[in-house]
């Protein structure tokens, strides 16, 4: 400030010709060419401004002793830091020649003194850091020094700096006001990512966000990790959230999702049917989006699609048992096993076919069905109920010992499937 100015300005000058200097000097000063450099020098000094409270300087340490530190600031004095001001610098050592930021606290005591502060000049540095780093949006390490009700506190150099509870991550929902406390005292001690999100230096207030840093964060983990994955490669991770949709896996610091149809080759209704959270796994990368930074997996490309057996399982007229998953007016999806869904269209369910196939089957019912087609090319495979036998239908039972329903002929809008127990009668009633 102004005593670094008049600092600078006597520098400047020492290093001028000495005619140029004399000239320079008598002109400002007003005093005889012939006056010796040490007295112009001392003419200078005795003609600077006096530095003003808040000034901030520069100085090398000349000596250290039990009242403080005496400074040496380019000045026609030296300048005193008080004991009391080290002792806020707390493990802080300081030795001879060492240069450090000092503020003037107090332009002259009553001894004469020009007292400085250094814990007020760094603490003055550190705001200006915490404005840097607000603008930048940095995210930085700190160590959680205490915690209250309110949220917790870590310290930022010379400053304290303050997390709310509400920018505090990871912290449970529906806590009383003691429960929220102890969760905030067990982060004391640790080590955290955080950011500045609010600098006022009038209120002395400094505040972070460690939800924000880790938001933040995992979004550069994403960036980073979407640049080094590549479609069609296998990764390990961890399920990290299970939705109605499908489920979140955590690929190492970035989730992935694989949606609920990549989950197996069969119909599945929620995730929870095969994963759980924290469950360790191997995923296939499906697709990347580096525009929206969104990364699809799968599940089931893992195993060969069932469909691309087929022909070698199943060939057109064999006999099939299956399970009704779903039940619509044109008809009935049949799980043949995992991944392969045949139709039972309603024409084939019957002579005369029934009148709304939702009266007659149930889902998870099993029936005996002949073969009829074949596509295998487009995940197609037509099935018949009315092709199926009263014989065939009964050896089927005595052999397999299974539960089969079946549509009686001449079924009507009211009609219900007739099932039959093997083990009660072991053979099927026929229409």
């Amino acid at each position: 400030m102004r005593g670094r100015r008049l600092c600078e300005c006597a520098s400047r000058e020492s290093k001028l010709p000495s005619g140029g200097r004399r000239k320079m000097e008598s002109s400002v000063i007003g005093v005889s060419p012939e006056m010796d450099f040490g007295a112009l020098l001392e003419a200078s000094f005795n003609s600077m401004e006096q530095p003003e409270r808040g000034d901030l300087l520069m100085g090398t340490i000349l000596a250290i002793d039990e009242q403080g530190i005496i400074v040496d600031v380019r000045m026609k004095r030296d300048a005193v830091v008080p004991r009391a001001d080290l002792e806020r610098l707390e493990g802080v050592t300081f030795a001879v020649g060492q240069e450090v930021p000092l503020i003037v606290i107090n332009p002259e005591d009553q001894d004469g003194n020009l007292v400085v502060s250094i814990s007020q000049a760094r603490q003055s540095e550190d705001w200006l850091r915490a404005e840097e780093l607000m603008q930048s949006g940095e995210v930085f390490e700190a160590i959680v020094a205490d915690a209250n009700r309110g949220g917790i506190i870590v310290p930022f150099g010379n400053l304290r700096g303050f997390i709310p509870a509400s920018h505090v991550a990871d912290l449970p929902r529906g806590l009383s006001e003691d429960e929220r406390k102890d969760f905030l005292m067990t982060l004391v001690g640790k080590k955290i990512y955080t950011k500045v999100i609010e600098v006022n230096r009038k209120r002395r207030r400094l505040v972070l966000s460690q939800r924000d840093a880790q938001r933040g964060q995992r979004d550069q983990t994403k960036e980073s990790l979407l640049e080094n994955l590549q479609e069609g490669e296998v990764r390990r991770g961890v399920v990290s959230g299970l939705r109605d949709f499908g489920a979140f896996v955590d690929l190492g610091g970035a989730d992935g999702l694989i949606h609920i149809s990549e989950l197996a080759w069969h119909r599945v209704k929620h995730p929870r049917e095969l994963l759980s959270v924290g469950q360790e796994l191997d995923v296939y990368i499906l697709r990347l989006d580096q525009e929206s930074k969104r990364i699809g997996l799968s599940l089931k490309r893992l195993q060969p699609n069932p469909w691309s057996l087929v022909d070698e399982m199943y060939h057109v007229g064999q006999l099939v048992e299956g399970t009704i998953s779903r039940v619509a007016q044109f008809g009935a999806f049949i799980s043949l096993e995992p991944g392969i869904e045949a139709l039972l269209h309603t024409n084939q369910m019957g002579d005369p076919p029934p009148d709304d196939p939702t009266q007659v089957l149930r889902e998870g019912d099993k029936l005996l069905m002949r073969i009829i087609s074949i596509e295998s090319h487009r995940q197609r495979l037509g099935l018949s109920l009315k092709d199926v036998t009263d014989e065939e239908r009964a050896r089927w039972t005595a052999e397999h010992g299974t539960v089969l329903a079946f549509i009686p002929a001449g079924t009507g809008k009211n009609a219900a499937a007739t099932v039959d127990s093997a083990q009660d009668q072991n053979v099927e009633v026929a229409g």
